[in-house]
């Protein structure tokens, strides 16, 4: 039986080449992105997780860890993105997918 479950994903920073102007750089150290899946039984820190966006390829996170949040009543996992960097269109698809939401760490 399907468990939904909140992911909590945390992605790398990355840089946003552009010719004609300085290159931006993006911090993502204090933003973490959010969205609510169903799975078929809660993941364990180590698991790795299949996610995707509308519009991105989809990408894999890796868990670090699975708590109960008492309030949401539901398990929210935080998980860290699967590979090393991510590029400027996957960036901008969790930014533009309205099933994810983004919110900064204090």
């Amino acid at each position: 039986m399907p468990i939904e479950i909140e992911v909590n994903l945390r992605i790398p920073s990355l840089t946003l080449k552009s010719s004609g102007t300085k290159d931006v750089r993006v911090d993502n150290s204090s933003v973490r992105f959010s969205k609510r899946v169903s799975v078929d039984a809660v993941p364990k820190a180590g698991d790795r997780l299949a996610l995707s966006t509308r519009s991105g390829p989809p990408f894999e996170c890796t868990v670090s860890r699975s708590d109960w949040h008492e309030e949401k009543s539901v398990f929210v996992v935080a998980c860290a993105y699967g590979r090393r960097s991510i590029t400027a269109e996957e960036h901008n698809a969790l930014l533009s997918d309205p099933d994810w939401s983004s919110q900064q760490l204090p």
